[in-house]
């Protein structure tokens, strides 16, 4: 038993990954995200809590668990501490907490002591902040950019929204069989792939977005909308229906279309067949639906009006 104790504690300590800052505080940690500008991390002792985002330039350097080292910055003083240093004759220590009163030099009450250096292995929580998490059916509203969150990354913090609203429209205007093509645009699993295959296929043959009409209305909803590929809709079937479509969820669905209908949209409906930007062959397009019963894919002539949500990733 002691040994297995023994074991079980070197694989903790391992499996964990410490962030230094550049305050020589230390964090046990988990990280999740390495961006150019922050890193993303979940405490170690609560890796189901939530996420916390530092600043790369806070950061000295990251050992990983697996025992490589990404270094950061250097451990520079900066400008004001240096001058702070040479000023004053005897070491100063910053507060953690602001102070709320200074003594004036001319009161006749005795100097307080200095305070006691906080110890290295530090976790300065005040200088890191909190990843905002969201759910399924959340209304989104940031910077300009308005939707309900239908599908989120594990840490719940980015995903796609979709438009509050939706209009009826064809894939395309070509009905006539002489005038059925192939765009290239038949990426099952990203939409901005199939928008760009379109916007490719206009600029070739000298067409213009008023021929794909879906296309067009995802387009004028402003930059980054675009309308989904098959699989990206099934999905969002999937999770408005509560994560599987084994069995009804109302509640929430009830929730989605409350966050449409309370903010201005439109709610979704789900025994309608809504257009994706999926091109099947020359004649046909797919689409979905949001109902629990299969199939959730279904071939439609591109000329024919079928509903159209836009997507825009958050």
């Amino acid at each position: 038993m002691l040994l297995l104790t023994a074991l079980w504690g070197v694989w903790t300590a391992a499996a964990q990954d410490l962030i230094v800052r550049t305050d020589d505080t230390r964090i046990e940690a988990r990280v999740t995200e390495v961006a150019p500008d922050a890193v993303r991390y979940k405490r170690f002792s609560n890796p189901d809590g939530p996420t916390y985002v530092l600043p790369v330039d806070r950061i000295r350097s990251i050992r990983y668990a697996n025992g490589e080292e990404e270094v950061f910055s250097a451990a520079e003083p900066s400008e004001s501490a240096a001058a702070a240093e040479s000023a004053a004759p005897a070491p100063q220590v910053t507060q953690v907490e602001p102070v709320e009163s200074a003594v004036p030099a001319e009161s006749a009450e005795p100097a307080a002591p200095a305070a006691t250096p906080a110890p290295a292995y530090r976790d300065a929580a005040p200088e890191v902040m909190v990843a905002r998490t969201y759910e399924i059916g959340d209304y989104y509203n940031e910077n300009g950019l308005r939707g309900v969150v239908c599908q989120l990354n594990e840490e719940r913090t980015h995903g796609l929204l979709i438009s509050m609203d939706e209009e009826t429209l064809p894939w395309s205007v070509f009905a006539k069989r002489e005038e059925w093509r192939t765009t290239g645009a038949t990426d099952r699993k990203d939409g901005r792939a199939n928008m760009a295959a379109i916007e490719r296929y206009i600029g070739q043959n000298g067409l213009s977005w008023a021929d794909f009409p879906a296309f067009d209305w995802c387009r004028r909803q402003g930059e980054g909308w675009y309308l989904p590929s098959i699989d990206e809709m099934i999905v969002i079937g999937h999770l408005y229906n509560g994560g599987s479509r084994i069995r009804s969820n109302r509640q929430v669905r009830q929730r989605f279309n409350d966050s449409l209908k309370n903010n201005g949209g439109k709610r979704m409906d789900r025994l309608m067949y809504y257009f994706t930007s999926t091109e099947l062959d020359e004649k046909f397009a797919a689409t979905s639906h949001m109902s629990i019963e299969p199939p959730y894919m279904v071939e439609i002539p591109k000329h024919n009006k079928f509903l159209v949500r836009a997507l825009h990733r958050f």
